[in-house]
């Protein structure tokens, strides 16, 4: 008899954040590779389905709803999963058909990640309305999943602070990685030209909502005494006048800021392989995604000094408090830049998703 697993992969045909669907993906085929014997995954997919550039090779199935991702979310929300059935369902988001259940009788398994926790740390950041929907979600995750993976330890213990007893008790660590297959590409410097690039830069990433955030890295820029270009990343789109206005009051001139929306991982691969720095200005414990790429390409890294910046990047980065990132930087671009260099390489062979897929199997198998 065998086993299914079947992925929630919403995210692949109505991608609400780039680094979930990646995540998603690069997920579902390491679960693939790691089967054990006996054992298969399939899909769960809202309408319209995975598109034939969507799919992932060795899903065994796909389970097509009747309804599109949109209106998928609001019935789950409530607790109306009509169509799903019973079995091992796993979601690499907090979204999945979260309803009342037997576990033990009917081999009916539901398993949610939460990659951050911003509607909690930093809610006037988020619409009030999708800051109350996240809220609600993690009622509903706290009643009725029966595991709830978060990438890291310090982000467990921030939901414990936060979250019921029940919750927390459901919690379990496995940690992301970059997207799979993430390297230079051949053509990074004909990227760059599409992008309107220039050849070196410090690149970071932000948007007017966490501008103080953004604020800390224009001023480390500045501290440091680098007179050259900065790349901001993940930039939402119309942000771009809004943060070139804060690299001004921070004195980065308007002319000297690149914003870049959500780049693709080729394009963003090709963007930080140019970095002479990369620095990750963001002080909430989510998973920093674009240090761990910067890691991966071996790129010198700057973090502001929190307990989930320790626990992922280790000893691979220059780290200051937010005031201070200036002088890190100095650090990153002077004398730590070839040792910085050296240990990203080394701290980057600590993240793949074949690990990860590994134990949500052993999660799967445990519960």
């Amino acid at each position: 008899m065998t086993v299914t697993l079947r992925v929630v992969l919403d995210q692949l045909v109505a991608p609400t954040s780039r680094d979930l669907a990646e995540a998603s993906a690069s997920l579902t085929e390491a679960l693939i590779a790691t089967a054990p014997r006996g054992c298969d995954v399939a899909a769960i997919v809202p309408a319209p389905g995975l598109a034939d550039d969507q799919t992932i090779d060795g899903l065994s199935s796909e389970t097509r709803l009747a309804v599109r991702r949109r209106e998928l979310a609001a019935s789950w929300q409530l607790g109306v999963a009509p169509g799903i059935g019973k079995g091992l369902i796993h979601s690499p988001t907090a979204l999945a058909p979260l309803v009342r259940h037997d576990r033990v009788n009917e081999t009916h398994q539901i398993v949610v990640t939460l990659w951050d926790l911003r509607a909690f740390e930093t809610p006037d950041e988020l619409p009030r309305t999708e800051s109350l929907a996240a809220r609600a979600l993690l009622s509903r995750v706290a009643k009725h999943a029966d595991a709830v993976i978060v990438p890291t330890h310090a982000m467990a213990d921030r939901l414990a602070e936060t979250a019921k007893a029940k919750l927390v008790k459901k919690v379990r660590v496995i940690g992301g990685a970059p997207a799979a297959g993430l390297r230079v590409p051949s053509d990074a410097v004909g990227r760059l030209r599409a992008l309107d690039l220039p050849s070196t830069f410090v690149a970071t990433v932000g948007g007017v909502a966490a501008s103080d955030d953004l604020a800390h890295a224009f001023e480390a820029v500045v501290s440091a005494g680098w007179g050259g270009d900065v790349v901001v990343l993940d930039v939402p789109d119309g942000e771009e006048p809004g943060v070139a206005d804060i690299a001004a009051a921070a004195g980065v001139a308007e002319t000297r800021v690149h914003a870049r929306g959500s780049l693709d991982r080729w394009d963003r691969a090709a963007v930080l392989s140019h970095a002479a720095a990369f620095i990750a200005p963001c002080a909430r414990t989510d998973w920093p995604w674009r240090a761990v790429d910067a890691l991966a390409l071996a790129v010198r890294v700057v973090a502001v000094d929190t307990v989930a910046h320790r626990e992922v990047l280790d000893d691979a980065a220059a780290y200051a408090a937010p005031e201070e990132l200036g002088e890190a930087l100095a650090r990153a671009l002077g004398d730590e830049a070839e040792r910085l260099r050296v240990l990203a390489g080394d701290r980057a062979k600590g993240f793949a998703w074949a690990a990860a897929a590994e134990r949500v199997w052993a999660l799967h198998a445990e519960l």
